[in-house]
């Protein structure tokens, strides 16, 4: 199969596709495909030529650490979890994700996510849950406590969202997500959460909920929102 990389080799160089023939088992991942394409010290294209080892981010390879997004054939998806028998066509197109600075090839950088949430100064382990709050209320809000909490800040959503551009005035589903954890731990910063979700999250949400569906954890983020706005 031919496999379609756009690669970048700094982040002030031009962009530019690279194509490889790959050999490969149709039940292997898109991770796997790039450690194949990566494993030997002489790597070349598909005319034969010598290139670079291919940059790209892995850590767990379980779909657990969302270090691998990319977007694959027009998708946005984890690589560990993608595999080749899923993807449609003779060809597979690989590029970096479109919503953050590119690095080097596939790895960009993401740190704009954490920066955005250290400025709304959304952190759980500041805040308790409080004593007055009731078992039944308690449990009626656990499991979605729990899915919220499931987030790899992989940046998959924010790459599908029509409204965010940059993280400089709306923060994306992720923001949405950890602010109701932050306030379902405290009702006096439920308050200046539900402000600040107005100001940079649900006045320039759409919607779309394009996040929800491109989610790896299936993380409902339209009932975050609900929950927050309720809270």
């Amino acid at each position: 199969m031919k496999v379609k990389i756009l690669r970048q080799q700094s982040p002030d160089s031009e962009p530019y596709w690279e194509t490889f023939d790959a050999d490969v088992p149709s039940e292997m991942s898109v991770a796997g495909l790039l450690d194949h394409l990566n494993y030997h010290d002489d790597i070349v294209d598909e005319t034969g030529r010598s290139t670079t080892r291919i940059g790209w981010e892995c850590s767990c390879l379980q779909g657990v650490c969302g270090a691998c997004s990319m977007v694959i054939n027009g998708v946005p998806a984890l690589a560990c979890e993608t595999f080749l028998k899923d993807l449609k066509g003779s060809e597979i197109t690989i590029r970096p994700l479109r919503k953050f600075p590119v690095i080097h090839d596939l790895v960009v950088d993401r740190s704009v996510i954490q920066e955005n949430l250290k400025q709304a100064n959304v952190y759980i382990e500041e805040y308790q849950l409080e004593a007055e709050r009731n078992a039944a209320e308690k449990e009626k809000a656990h499991l979605q406590q729990y899915m919220a909490a499931k987030c790899l800040k992989c940046g998959l959503c924010l790459e599908v969202c029509p409204n965010y551009e940059n993280g400089m005035h709306f923060f994306g589903a992720i923001f949405a997500n950890d602010c109701y954890l932050v306030s379902t731990r405290n009702r006096a910063k439920a308050d200046e959460i539900r402000e600040l979700y107005g100001e940079h999250f649900g006045s320039g949400c759409s919607k779309a909920l394009s996040c929800m569906d491109i989610c790896p954890m299936h993380i409902p983020t339209i009932a975050s929102m609900a929950k927050l706005n309720r809270s």
